[in-house]
């Protein structure tokens, strides 16, 4: 007797030792508050607005209509928002399982089935048998502690995310167009100068062979214009094949093949929209930024998880009913005698599993870190990106301003130097030297403007470009108020 009274205690610590339990287990992940993101000194001198804020259809404002007409084609044939709306399509299935999951389940099934009983059995008598069956069953888990709740609440945030991640396809998607569209202008400008280019290196390569000819100079400047011509000749061919290749980028985000970009026409100068900067930009950016909201829901389904991954220590009740009719032979199926029931509450407790359940839990704290750390990481990225491309459009400005005085200085010498040489001064060939020194300077100008257009277009971006949610994200106002104290993304103990 002692020995069982031994054993019987041994297990019983050992079950409690090994009782599962969700004591130590937390997530650590804390969000950065947006209001504690300074940026008043980088925007000191920058004008701010509280309605600075692009439209849905921003490339409207910049007026070109072949641009409006390419990314209305890209919206409505490009393979990459299909697969994000077949994303959002699986999610929400997802969540529609996880919906029912917690509701009744109601099954009523049938069945007629003959058989030949031997008689080597007790109720065999040789001949031919029939039973007939009728039932309904009924299942529901009371989910007492609302984890499946929070299980379909999670499926929901996720769901919801990806239909946010399915409105960030397409504002990636526009700017995207817009950018390669800006550097096919770009690569014509290019391609403009390096014609004139090897124009001009061409007309000097002539000039010093005559001048060769006549004794004037040696083969040594006959070599060097040599040089300058295939160099220019490289230039060209370089500036041919960007305009291949921007022609061939917009064909892949247009959804076509490559004769479809052959048939876009040279794009015209694109002026920089013209955009403030919000007044409160980190914590507006939360609801004007589609890759912000997706990961706040994310963090929300991430809670939730942790929620009902919880509710798995604890007990459960379960409640099972099945009622029917059966009948063997010819018996009337269609009789009390036929009825049978049963009814079957079921109580679990979770005593020992081998650590799955915390190791589950464990899991989901770990999701619901990675979860917080890709929103911090998304808040910072999107607060900087703005600071920086408004930075990057006031340098430029800076830029191009100065560049269109060295512009304007190169194009008097080059009107002098043929004024010189038409009144007999100067010569031909010091004309085309000063001439050279005009087409670098347009070519540094048409790179400028097109970072300029470049960089309004990723501002636009950086500000979510229009992007307004359907539904604003869980707990907006309580996030910008103080991210920390949140009851969405809290430091959960």
């Amino acid at each position: 007797m002692r020995v069982h009274l031994i054993a019987a205690a041994v297990g019983m610590t050992l079950a409690l030792a090994g009782c599962a339990s969700t004591g130590g287990l937390h997530p650590n992940g804390a969000p950065i508050n947006p209001n504690s993101l300074a940026v008043t000194r980088t925007l000191a001198n920058v004008k701010v607005s509280s309605a600075a804020w692009p439209k849905a259809d921003w490339w409207i404002s910049l007026g070109d209509s072949q641009l409006n007409a390419l990314i209305a084609e890209a919206l409505h044939d490009n393979p990459s928002l299909a697969e994000a709306d077949a994303r959002a399509r699986q999610a929400q299935s997802e969540a529609s399982e996880a919906d029912a999951d917690r509701k009744p389940e109601v099954d009523v099934a049938g069945s007629v089935a003959e058989a030949r009983l031997p008689k080597t059995l007790p109720i065999g008598n040789g001949h031919n048998g029939a039973a007939k069956y009728v039932s309904a069953s009924f299942k529901w888990n009371l989910d007492l502690w609302g984890g499946e709740r929070a299980a379909w609440e999670a499926a929901l945030g996720q769901e919801r995310a990806a239909e946010v991640d399915a409105h960030a396809a397409r504002i990636e998607l526009s700017t995207n167009v817009a950018r390669a569209y800006v550097q096919l202008g770009y690569a014509y400008a290019q391609q403009d100068v390096a014609s004139a280019e090897l124009e001009r290196a061409m007309d000097v390569r002539k000039l010093t062979q005559q001048r060769v000819a006549a004794g004037i100079d040696s083969q040594v400047q006959l070599k060097q214009s040599d040089s300058e011509v295939a160099s220019a000749q490289v230039q060209k061919a370089q500036a041919d094949r960007a305009i291949d290749a921007e022609r061939s980028a917009l064909s892949v985000l247009l959804g076509k093949g490559p004769d479809r970009g052959l048939t876009i026409a040279r794009p015209q100068l694109l002026p920089p929209d013209a955009l403030s900067v919000p007044s409160d930009l980190p914590v507006e950016l939360l609801g004007h930024r589609a890759d912000l909201v997706a990961a706040r829901w994310r963090v929300e389904a991430a809670d939730k998880d942790i929620d009902a991954a919880k509710t798995q220590f604890l007990p459960n009740v379960n409640i099972t009913a099945m009622a029917g009719l059966v009948a063997l032979g010819g018996g009337n199926l269609f009789q009390a005698k036929s009825r049978f029931y049963d009814v079957a509450p079921a109580i679990s407790l979770p005593i020992f599993d081998g650590g799955r359940r915390r190791a589950d839990l464990n899991g989901k704290d770990a999701q619901y870190d990675l979860a917080v750390a890709q929103y911090n990481d998304t808040l910072v990225r999107a607060v900087n990106e703005v600071c920086d491309d408004n930075d990057a459009l006031a340098s430029l400005q800076v830029q191009i301003d100065a560049q269109q005085r060295a512009l304007d200085a190169a194009d008097d010498a080059w009107t002098l130097a043929e004024q010189r040489y038409k009144a007999g001064i100067g010569s031909y060939l010091e004309a085309l030297s000063v001439r050279q020194e005009l087409l670098v300077a347009q070519e540094r100008m048409a790179t400028l403007h097109a970072e300029h257009i470049d960089y309004s277009v990723q501002i636009i971006q950086a500000l979510g470009g229009g992007y307004r949610p359907d539904q604003p994200a869980p707990n907006a106002s309580t996030i910008a108020a103080d991210a920390n104290s949140s009851s969405l993304i809290h430091h959960r103990s």
